[in-house]
């Protein structure tokens, strides 16, 4: 079912309160969230979890306020009924339901550190490999976390990164909680670089960062719909995608995991060759840097292809 009338205008009202959302905070203050605009702010990265967790996502939760978060926080506020001021503080925190359940202790284990594998340079050593896993822990539990691997880090500056030994006690962030609700359609923002997903009633549900092809002409718009859906897809590697009229035309098929080009989910769409798909290096989303798909992080890749099913319209607009 595609959105309804009131989203829509929700869509268009959050455009507004993004416009406007400097000169509020100019008006009002800073919330009681103190210097939160500048740097690395503790109440950044939980209100970053707690809005993951419903599914509006800044992308990597790093603690630190940017144009993500606040769209994020603008979105929720306005889904809520709530003043569209885009400005946290105390009782935002509290009504996503407090900071008491932001952090969470992990003890790296032996089979953390065994499920660790090489990420070659060369496709054709890729090609060679069973999977593409996880390189080091330090990307492995960023990703389980949603963190940026530089705020993981900093979150346990005494840990011997990237692979601190087994035993190890590390704070980690827990953005895994509500289960998402199925999908009734999806609309892509080329303009903002954004993912919105709505239920079958056609409210508004999800909102995920994404990249977008670097040259417009292999930019897709109009409706399409979701064809294909697959877990821990594997790759074809065409070099004529990378160097076009090249003297190489030998395809690959590269394997599987997290540091697999399309990472951890494929959905494949009713135009040939594109689709939404995860990426081994989340800290890049939100730019125009695709071949021509739509790329997420790995685990809002993976929260997407739980959320759709084949037939699914997927509108693409400026």
């Amino acid at each position: 079912m595609m959105p309804t009338l009131q989203n829509r205008l929700i869509i268009a009202a959050l455009a507004l309160a993004t416009a406007c959302a400097p000169l509020c905070r100019a008006q009002t203050g800073e919330g009681g969230f103190g210097g939160y605009e500048s740097g690395f702010h503790p109440d950044v990265l939980s209100l970053q979890v707690l809005l993951d967790r419903l599914h509006l996502s800044c992308n990597c939760v790093d603690g630190v306020w940017g144009p993500r978060t606040e769209i994020a926080l603008l979105t929720w506020q306005t889904l809520n009924g709530l003043p569209a001021t885009g400005i946290p503080d105390a009782s935002v925190l509290e009504a996503l339901g407090g900071v008491g359940t932001v952090f969470t202790r992990y003890t790296v284990t032996e089979e953390d550190l065994a499920s660790l594998g090489p990420v070659p340079e060369s496709w054709v050593d890729r090609a060679a490999l069973p999977a593409l896993r996880y390189e080091t822990l330090q990307e492995m539990l960023a990703e389980k976390s949603h963190l940026s691997q530089r705020t993981l880090q900093r979150l346990n500056p005494d840990a011997a990164w990237p692979n601190p030994p087994a035993g190890t006690e590390l704070t980690l962030t827990d953005s895994n909680h509500a289960k998402p609700p199925p999908a009734g359609s999806i609309r892509i923002s080329l303009s903002r670089m954004e993912i919105a997903v709505y239920n079958t009633d056609g409210l508004l549900t999800a909102l995920f960062p994404c990249s977008i092809a670097r040259e417009k002409n292999r930019r897709p718009d109009g409706v399409l719909t979701v064809r294909t859906i697959a877990p821990t897809p594997n790759y074809t590697y065409d070099p004529q995608l990378f160097d076009p009229g090249g003297e190489n035309t030998a395809k690959l098929i590269i394997p599987p995991g997290p540091n697999n080009p399309v990472g951890l989910a494929w959905i494949g769409l009713s135009l040939q060759g594109y689709g939404i798909h995860g990426t081994p290096i989340p800290e890049n989303i939100g730019r125009a840097e695709s071949k021509g798909c739509f790329r997420l992080a790995n685990w809002n890749a993976v929260k997407l292809m739980k959320m759709v099913t084949p037939g699914i319209p997927v509108v693409i607009e400026e």
